[in-house]
């Protein structure tokens, strides 16, 4: 009989009490490196406030300017402004996608590179991209490089999920970031999926 070993992240956030309380609510978290980082963070500026519903309509419609399939940067920086316009992104978002797709072409932006560097490193390399910010290299390093260590202290749904969760004061805006990165502070290095699980129970609550 083979006993199933636990996950070392299990273990080292059970220690945090109240977040104990979520791990065993819910499946064990798994991350996954994905391929075609520059895609992946183009697709992450499109769903930018969208609904996943809608975030999802709007890419697929993206993959239809290239026959359905995955296209290089060079053709989405080819791509006419105003036919990439015309899937449902801002004017804003479009100029964004276009600005990725630039950098890609003029830097190394490979799966390889990217998986090479540090967390740090990826934050340096991806911010200068203008329309690309902290929140969505976060969601990079925690969705499709698999970097374990990544707290996301700005995103709402995990802010929500804190305030309710160890009962935080939101009356000041600033010590309710300290709060947060306090807690978070105990556990590294797995915050990702200590993000992962407060999503989750915030969409469940």
């Amino acid at each position: 009989m083979t006993i199933k070993k636990e996950p070392a992240y299990l273990a080292h956030l059970s220690k945090d009490k109240k977040l104990a309380a979520l791990l065993g609510k819910a499946p064990e978290k798994k991350l996954v490196k994905r391929r075609n980082v520059t895609l992946h963070l183009m697709s992450s500026v499109m769903s930018q406030q969208l609904s996943t519903k809608v975030a999802k309509v709007i890419y697929n419609r993206f993959l239809d300017l290239f026959g359905g399939k995955e296209p290089a940067p060079e053709q989405v920086a080819e791509m006419p402004f105003d036919e990439l316009r015309a899937i449902g992104l801002s004017n804003a978002k479009t100029h964004y996608i276009q600005n990725i797709a630039r950098y890609a072409m003029e830097h190394d932006m490979s799966d390889k590179a990217l998986y090479k560097m540090t967390d740090e490193e990826v934050k340096d390399f991806l911010l200068p991209i203008k329309g690309v910010g902290k929140w969505t290299v976060e969601m990079i390093l925690m969705f499709a490089l698999r970097r374990e260590d990544v707290f996301a202290v700005d995103d709402l749904g995990i802010q929500q999920a804190m305030i309710q969760l160890y009962k935080l004061d939101t009356t000041d805006k600033k010590a309710l970031r300290e709060k947060m990165l306090k807690i978070s502070g105990k556990w590294s290095p797995y915050r990702t999926y200590a993000c992962l699980y407060l999503w989750e129970h915030k969409d469940g609550s």
